[in-house]
């Protein structure tokens, strides 16, 4: 170890060994600090180096740095409050994308990355926190690391906080090699480490991982006593010398990295609860700046203009024959998203309301404003009130509520008591013909439509970095009873960048039939199109078995036929579903025509929401691929307290990583946004936001419309 090594790593464990109590070792929470400000390359860090530190559950992070060298776009999101993960893009000025003008002209390289990092150990009085982490993995290589870092904090009263991280790491983060590497001792293989990516890119060089030369690295966070004033001073482990590997641009045919010294300094100004702004001069010769945005998806939340809860009421009718059923429908519907079908008496002491639930995506919510207008409506005779939800012709769920606990309750008549403990959640009650019809709902059958902005994009291409169309789309359907309905969404382009790319001349060639990679020809040649036109029909055919059959024009690039069966039991932490599909790939000069190709898809798919992470699911899709190649897509997400969900997945099929192409499988991420964090009133309705690295025809899913675990949600 170096001696200027050995004088950070005493400075720094000084600092870690601060603020320790001579009591018990308990947490502490970490307090005095601003939310945690992204690094360099995307995650929270210094500059250059990590931290062990996380920020809240959904925080998510959109920044950007820049120096003559690189400049970097990441997109940052704290998972779970221990795991943390980064996706980015590196501009790196000095290389070329490729070797040939014809594919990719003059573009720079976009390196792409992801990072991921997990906490082992929260702080303590004595403990520091405790992180380990991956730095671009699934990308070429570039900038690959493996950490470990720990951080303790040291608060004052008059002179600001402070909080000390000491790290050490192989990879690129190492290549200083200050510290020697203790796996290497253990094992040979670990003491060498090869450089860059194999094959293609884009796969997890697991092999690679913990390799080669280590090196501390460290510094720290000082939150200065002018709030939003912070100040980073790091010693970065990483000498560069591995950073001027590839092909170069013009004017940078003699550049060569020089490190004059390994310490950075920065400043960041908080301008306001979401936007940071930063500048830094690093390697003793660089200057940076850059700027991120931050907010947080678990606790968004948008204030409603809805009708209050109605109060108690004490004037009920005294017979079932004076209730106004019409008007008990209809503020059902405008107080609770309940769209009433039928009301029918079982019996005496129960009234069942069948009804679809068109706004509220709680259960809980609706069913407690439900259950007052009920409460108002029905003569205290009526001790059980039933709302079955259906959609289309499945029978969701059965809100049940104990109507004199709930009356008793409302009104406040006991202590300790809430209406809420009054509503259960059980299989829908079957129509039965002894059973006693009240009302007859409208049930709302006929035509229906709407017109939305869309947009489909892709990043990182050769040819340009994003590529993008922007259209308005009309979808108008048309429903003939609860089984069948008509479908179809009709495009008009406004704006695209398609032009661009060339994939088409890409003198690699691929051994898969084009089932994605065709989209400049789809984007191009028509200004109006029709993007998707089906009929569906849908059955629940048991009590946990629903079915769905379809066909027409499935998506813009297949059309065919398809049917789906879904096994769902009540409240289960597990689902089955099955699908199958004979497509054929619709003519991108043709609005109706098709193309020769065709392929039998589908897959066995387990939809699980795992045990042990609450509001995370993951699906393991098995089966065939649209470009004919057999194999997994793994698919796992997460929902926020919010309602967004988060997801990641990726397909491993039996097309190798040459065959596939750079990337080497195939790989996104995705957000789900409910609508109602952007409105006045409640709705049901979500939006998707997706990202892939890079498009290919590898493990790529048809996009079917109709999915029966999404109809079946509230299951």
């Amino acid at each position: 170890m170096t001696r200027l090594s050995r004088q950070i790593a005493a400075i720094l464990l000084l600092g870690l060994g601060t603020n320790a109590a001579a009591a018990a070792d308990e947490q502490v929470e970490v307090e005095g600090f601003n939310t945690y400000t992204q690094s360099d390359f995307g995650g929270v860090g210094l500059l250059q180096t990590p931290t062990a530190r996380m920020n809240p559950e959904g925080q998510f992070a959109l920044a950007y740095s820049d120096t003559s060298e690189f400049r970097r776009l990441s997109v940052n999101l704290q998972l779970f409050d221990w795991l943390e993960a980064t996706a980015r893009y590196t501009d790196v000025r000095y290389r070329l994308y490729s070797l040939d003008p014809e594919f990719s002209g003059d573009q720079t390289l976009k390196d792409k990355g992801f990072d991921f990092k997990i906490r082992l150990l929260q702080e303590g009085q004595y403990m520091p926190n405790l992180s380990l982490g991956l730095r671009d993995v699934g990308g070429t290589g570039q900038s690959s690391s493996e950490f470990l870092v720990a951080n303790k904090a040291l608060y004052t009263r008059d002179y600001g906080h402070f909080d000390f991280s000491l790290g050490v790491a192989t990879g690129n983060l190492g290549t200083s090699d200050n510290f020697p590497n203790l796996l290497c001792e253990i094992r040979d293989s670990f003491c060498e480490r090869e450089r860059g990516a194999s094959g293609t890119g884009g796969q997890f060089e697991v092999d690679q991982w913990f390799r080669g030369p280590a090196a501390l690295f460290g510094g720290v966070l000082w939150q200065t006593p002018y709030d939003p004033l912070s100040i980073k001073l790091e010693y970065d482990s990483n000498d560069y010398s591995r950073e001027t590997d590839g092909l170069r641009t013009p004017g940078y045919e003699d550049f060569e990295f020089v490190q004059d010294s390994p310490w950075n300094i920065g400043a960041e100004y908080r301008y306001n609860e979401y936007v940071t702004l930063r500048a830094a001069y690093e390697r003793g010769n660089t200057f940076s700046f850059g700027m991120e945005f931050s907010y947080n998806l678990a606790t968004t939340t948008q204030g409603k203009f809805e009708t209050p809860k109605r109060p108690p009421s004490y004037n009920q009718p005294q017979q079932i024959s004076q209730v106004e059923f019409e008007r008990m429908s209809a503020e059902l519907l405008n107080e609770a998203g309940y769209r009433v079908q039928k009301i029918y008496q079982p019996n005496d002491a129960i009234v069942t309301v069948v009804a679809e639930q068109e706004r509220f995506r709680d259960t809980e919510q609706a069913a407690d404003r439900a259950a007052r207008i009920m409460a108002t409506h029905l003569p205290n005779s009526v001790q059980r009130f039933e709302i079955s939800e259906i959609r289309n012709d499945f029978r969701i769920e059965q809100v049940n509520v104990n109507a004199d606990y709930f009356r008793t309750a409302w009104r406040e008549e006991r202590f300790y008591t809430d209406e809420l403990d009054a509503i259960t959640v059980g299989e829908v009650r079957p129509d039965r013909e002894q059973d006693n019809l009240l009302y007859q709902g409208d049930l709302r059958h006929g035509l229906n439509w709407s017109v939305l902005p869309a947009l489909s994009q892709s990043f990182g291409g050769a040819e340009t970095f994003f590529i993008y169309q922007v259209s308005i789309a009309g979808n108008a359907n048309y429903r003939f009873n609860n089984n069948w309905v008509i479908d179809g969404t009709m495009n008009v382009d406004i704006v695209n960048n398609y032009d661009k790319f060339n994939f088409l001349l890409d003198d690699l060639g691929s051994p898969l039939p084009r089932v994605r990679t065709r989209a400049r020809e789809y984007s191009i040649n028509n200004d109006v199109w029709l993007n998707d036109l089906q009929v569906t029909y849908t059955e629940q055919m048991a009590r946990d078995w629903y079915a769905s059959a379809y066909g027409g024009y499935l998506e813009r690039m297949f059309g065919g036929v398809g049917g789906e069966l879904l096994y769902r039991p009540l409240d289960s932490t597990w689902a089955l579903g099955f699908d199958v599909n004979y497509v054929k790939q619709r003519d991108p000069f043709s609005s109706l025509g098709f193309d020769d190709y065709d392929v039998v898809t589908g897959h066995a798919t387990l939809y699980w929401q795992l045990p042990y992470l609450k509001d995370s699911m993951l699906q393991l899709k098995a089966g065939r691929f649209l470009a004919g190649d057999d194999g997994v897509n793994i698919d796992f997400s997460h929902r926020f307290e919010s309602g967004i969900i988060a997801g990641a997945y990726a397909a491993f099929t039996n097309v190798s990583a040459e065959d596939f192409g750079e990337g080497s499988f195939n790989k996104g991420v995705y957000l789900r946004i409910p609508f109602d964090l952007f409105f006045l009133t409640n709705t049901r309705e979500f939006g998707s936001i997706g990202w892939q690295p890079i498009t290919r025809d590898g493990g790529q899913l048809l996009r079917r419309k109709t999915q029966l675990y999404d109809m079946t949600s509230p299951r």
